[in-house]
């Protein structure tokens, strides 16, 4: 399980470039999308895809090519797989079935954020993505408020207004850091207040980009930057 880069190529490791080139096969979330970084090192495997909606009946496949003696890489679009990407029920097939599973670790959104905050507790829940249903959406965030430890969130550009008026409704006073487009090149990290962000995106004409979203388990008011 190889952790790639999630916006900047040149933040792939060493130890992941040399495995990618060494394996006989790279299983990916998405081939075209894993060509780029392939291409732009000049790796040159079979690729076969492996994704959210063929995941089982891949693992099955990649199974068959262990039975043969190949081995097999899966890397998903961008970080650890199995974080909130495919890979969860690859690792369970391939490990039932008795083959090993290695992780080569790297980049990841939720240790990214993480190490950027500044107000981390002995403690970090990460929720990944919520439901895009706004009842249950406020539903979970309203728990995970109420147990007072810090949390990430991961949304799209589609709802990131909507998941900062359903935190302002419930913590008003609450600090937050948004990661958006993390190591990219329009990359911008925005530390305030759930009303204050909501204030701040909910103006934008456009909102473009993926986001992380860091919320503080103290309701303390700190410095906005970017």
């Amino acid at each position: 399980m190889v952790a790639t880069p999630i916006g900047n190529l040149e933040d792939i490791t060493l130890r992941a470039l040399n495995i990618l080139r060494e394996v006989d096969v790279i299983a990916c979330e998405d081939t075209r999308h894993t060509s780029r970084l392939l291409n732009k090192y000049e790796i040159k495997k079979r690729t076969i895809a492996c994704h959210a909606h063929n995941e089982l009946n891949s693992a099955q496949g990649i199974i068959k090519l262990l039975e043969e003696e190949n081995v097999v890489a899966y890397v998903s679009d961008a970080g650890t797989p199995g974080v909130s990407d495919p890979g969860n029920r690859l690792v369970r097939a391939v490990r039932d079935a008795g083959f090993s599973v290695i992780p080569i670790p790297g980049v990841s959104a939720l240790t990214a954020i993480c190490s950027v905050a500044g107000f981390m507790g002995k403690s970090v829940l990460f929720e990944g993505f919520l439901s895009p249903k706004s009842g249950k959406r406020k539903t979970r965030l309203s728990e995970l408020l109420e147990r007072n430890e810090a949390f990430v969130i991961y949304e799209s550009p589609f709802r990131i207004v909507k998941v900062l008026q359903t935190l302002q409704e419930l913590a008003p006073e609450r600090n937050i850091l948004i990661g958006r487009e993390m190591t990219k090149n329009f990359e911008e990290y925005i530390e305030g207040t759930t009303s204050e962000l909501y204030e701040d995106f909910s103006s934008r004409t456009s909102i473009k980009g993926e986001f992380a979203v860091l919320v503080s388990p103290q309701e303390k008011k700190r410095r906005s930057e970017e």
